[in-house]
C-alpha cells in the first residue's frame, strides 16, 4: 500500500473502533491476534448485509430454500472432503525475524510493488511463474522464485529464508467429557459440507427439485497462520454460502447464470461497477472445473470479496463413498437426446461464497470519506460521513428534538413509536443539533429528522438526507413512509 491508501485504511480502523462497529478481541487482556468482536453499530450493519443476502437467497429464488447445520461435523466428513489431507497453506520462515509468511502471499505483495512501478508485465509474469510452481507443488522452484525476485521479509528486509513447508489449517478439539475417552473433531473450516450432508434430507423434505441451492450462513475457522488487514483475514470468521444443484451437463450455463447474478447483487447496493473485477483462476482446486472470484478494490488493492466455483459431483461423490449411503437424485424429466427420464445420477454443484466479514469492511471502506464542505460564506468546515447504503444501514432515521423542553420530545417520542416497529430508529437530546447531526454522519445514518417549535404548529418537520445534506420540511406523518421508500428491497 502507498502511505496514503495506509492512512486511509488506518483512519478506517480507528473509525470503526471509535464508533462502536468493531473491536479487539478481548482488548482488556492486550487482545486476541486475527479475533474481533462486534459493536452496537457493527452488529446492526453486519445483521443487515445478512438479511439482504438471505432475503435475496431464499425469497427472490423460489428453488433455494435455507439450513442452519451445526458447527461440530463426524470427523470422517474431513477425510471425505479432503480437508485432513489437503488444507494446507505452504509457509515460509525469515531465519533472522523469525516471521511466517504465507508463501502466495509474499509473491502477490511483490507483484504488486512492480505494478506501482509500472512493471505491470513482469508481475503479471511473476504470478503465472507461481500458480505453476504451486500447482505443481514445487516448493524448492517457489523458493528460488522468492531468491530470483529478491523478495525479503518486510522485518528484517533480508532474504535469508528456511524451506517452504504444509501447515493444516483446521483447528482441533476433542468431542466427550473425559480426554482419554474422546474423539478427535474439528471445528469448521467451511460451511459448505454442512450443505453437502443434508443434501437428501432437504431435497426430499422441503420436496426440491433439480436445479435447485440451499444456502446458509454460519461461522466457520482457520488457524490462518499470517492473518493481516484488520477482518479481512481472520481466524473465526463467517460464511454466506448457497450450493446450487444441477443436472450433469448443465454446469457451464449455471455457473455462468450465477457469476453475473452474484456481480449484480453487489451492484444492488449502489456500490460502483468499477471498483469490482472478475479473476478467473489459473489454478483450480481437485474438485473444480471452473472457478472465479468476484474482487474489489479496497484501500490495499483488488481482493477477493466472493468465490464462484463449478464443483462438479466431487462432495456428493464423496460423500457417498465415505457414508456408503447413496446421495443420487432421480430426475423424472425427459431427456430429448433419448425421450427417456433421465434417470438416477449424482448432481453436478456450483457454489457461490462470499465472506461476511469481507463484505463488512468492504461496506465500511466504500462509505468512509472524510469531507470538506464550504459554508455560504465561504468559510469550510470538515465531517466524516459514512455512506452505507440506506437498505443497510444500522440505524435507517435519527430522531431529534430541538430541546429537551416545550412538548417537543413528547411529539419526538410519538414518531419514534410509530416508526420503530418498520425500521431501527436512534432517538437523541444531548448537544447542538449540528453535533448530533455529524455523529449521526459518522455512524452513518441515512436520515435524520428534527422536530422544533414549528412543528408544534403545522405538524411539519425537517428531515436532514446524510449524503447531500439537504434539508426539507415535510409533514410529520410522511416520515416513515418517505424512510421506506428508500430502504425497500
Amino acid at each position: 500500500m502507498s502511505t496514503a491508501t495506509e492512512n486511509i485504511f488506518q483512519a478506517i480502523i480507528s473509525h470503526a473502533k471509535e464508533y462502536g462497529f468493531v473491536y479487539q478481541s478481548s482488548e482488556i487482556y492486550d487482545g486476541l491476534s486475527a479475533v474481533y468482536d462486534y459493536g452496537p453499530y457493527g452488529s446492526e450493519l453486519k445483521k443487515n448485509i445478512k438479511d439482504y443476502w438471505w432475503k435475496s437467497m431464499t425469497q427472490m429464488h423460489q428453488n433455494i430454500v435455507g439450513i442452519d447445520a451445526a458447527i461440530f461435523m463426524h470427523p470422517t466428513t474431513w477425510k471425505a472432503s479432503g480437508h485432513v489431507d489437503n488444507f494446507s497453506d505452504p509457509m515460509i520462515d525469515n531465519k533472522d525475524s523469525q516471521k511466517r509468511y504465507r508463501v502466495d502471499h509474499i509473491i502477490e505483495a511483490k507483484a504488486d510493488q512492480l505494478r506501482e512501478a509500472g512493471k505491470s508485465a513482469e508481475a503479471d509474469a511473476l504470478l503465472a511463474s507461481m500458480d505453476q510452481l504451486l500447482a505443481a507443488e514445487d516448493f524448492a522452484g517457489l523458493k528460488q522464485l522468492l531468491a530470483d525476485y529478491q523478495i525479503v521479509c518486510s522485518v528484517s528486509g533480508t532474504g535469508n529464508w528456511t524451506d517452504i513447508r504444509q501447515f493444516n489449517l483446521m483447528f482441533s478439539t476433542q468431542l466427550g467429557s473425559v480426554a482419554e475417552e474422546s474423539d478427535t473433531i474439528y471445528l469448521r473450516p467451511e460451511t459448505a459440507q454442512g450443505i453437502f450432508v443434508n443434501f437428501l434430507n432437504v431435497q426430499k423434505t422441503a420436496r426440491m427439485k433439480v436445479p435447485f441451492g440451499i444456502a446458509q450462513i454460519g461461522k466457520a475457522f482457520r488457524n490462518e497462520i499470517v492473518a493481516r488487514q484488520f477482518i479481512f483475514r481472520m481466524r473465526e470468521f463467517e460464511q454466506m454460502e448457497m450450493q446450487f444443484f444441477v443436472r450433469p451437463g448443465t454446469q457451464k450455463e449455471w455457473y455462468n447464470f450465477w457469476k453475473q447474478e452474484r456481480l449484480n447483487w453487489h451492484l444492488s447496493l449502489g456500490l460502483p461497477a468499477e471498483k469490482y473485477r472478475y479473476h478467473d483462476h489459473v489454478k483450480l482446486a481437485h474438485y473444480a472445473d471452473a472457478a472465479l472470484d468476484i474482487e474489489f478494490e479496497f484501500p490495499f488493492g483488488f481482493k477477493e470479496v466472493e468465490g464462484i466455483h463449478s464443483r462438479t459431483d466431487f462432495d456428493l461423490k464423496s460423500h457417498q463413498e465415505f457414508s456408503k449411503k447413496k446421495q443420487q437424485y432421480f430426475d423424472n424429466d425427459i431427456d430429448e437426446a433419448t425421450g427417456k427420464p433421465y434417470g438416477n445420477y449424482i448432481p453436478y454443484v456450483i457454489e457461490t461464497s462470499i465472506g461476511l466479514d469481507r463484505m463488512f469492511l468492504l461496506i465500511l471502506s466504500h462509505a468512509y470519506e472524510e469531507e470538506t464542505i464550504t459554508k455560504e460564506d465561504g468559510s469550510t468546515d470538515s465531517r466524516v460521513v459514512l455512506r452505507i447504503p440506506a437498505k443497510i444501514a444500522p440505524n435507517k432515521l435519527a430522531i431529534l428534538p430541538l430541546v429537551k423542553k416545550d412538548g417537543l420530545p413528547e411529539i419526538a417520542r410519538e414518531l419514534m413509536d410509530e416508526c420503530k416497529g418498520a425500521f431501527k430508529c436512534f432517538y437523541e437530546e444531548k448537544d447542538a443539533i449540528g453535533k448530533r447531526y455529524r455523529r449521526q454522519d459518522a455512524i452513518g445514518t441515512p436520515f435524520c429528522v428534527t422536530i422544533d417549535h414549528q412543528t408544534k404548529e403545522d405538524n411539519m418537520v425537517t428531515i436532514r438526507h446524510r449524503d447531500s445534506m439537504v434539508q426539507e420540511r415535510i409533514p410529520i406523518n410522511k416520515v416513515k413512509e418517505l424512510v421506506l421508500s428508500h430502504i425497500s428491497y
